[in-house]
């Protein structure tokens, strides 16, 4: 019987050791979250409940009913430009003189 009740008391005890230190290892990862959420800066292709609120309605008003967006994501690349570039340079009418 005693054998059995000193077992029990370690037990007791290394329980005991353990469930503190999960009590501190929950109070870390906290802090540490904390740190991480408070240090990593939104990200840069973020796109704020605003402008997508603007986007549905300029979509809305384009296509005449309520639109159902499921992506809006930011792309920048120099494709875009050169598109423009190349929509402007095709609007000048070029008139070519021969025998002149």
């Amino acid at each position: 019987m005693a054998k059995k009740q000193e077992a029990l008391e370690l037990i007791a005890e290394r329980l005991g050791t353990l469930l503190d230190r999960l009590d501190k290892l929950d109070e870390r990862m906290a802090r540490l979250e904390q740190e991480v959420k408070a240090a990593a800066p939104p990200p840069a292709d973020a796109v704020s409940e605003e402008l997508a609120l603007v986007i549905a309605a300029a979509v809305a008003a384009y296509l005449g009913k309520r639109p159902r967006i499921r992506q809006i994501r930011l792309l920048g690349s120099a494709a875009w430009a050169q598109q423009g570039r190349v929509s402007i340079q095709a609007s000048h009418g070029i008139v070519l003189q021969h025998g002149v």
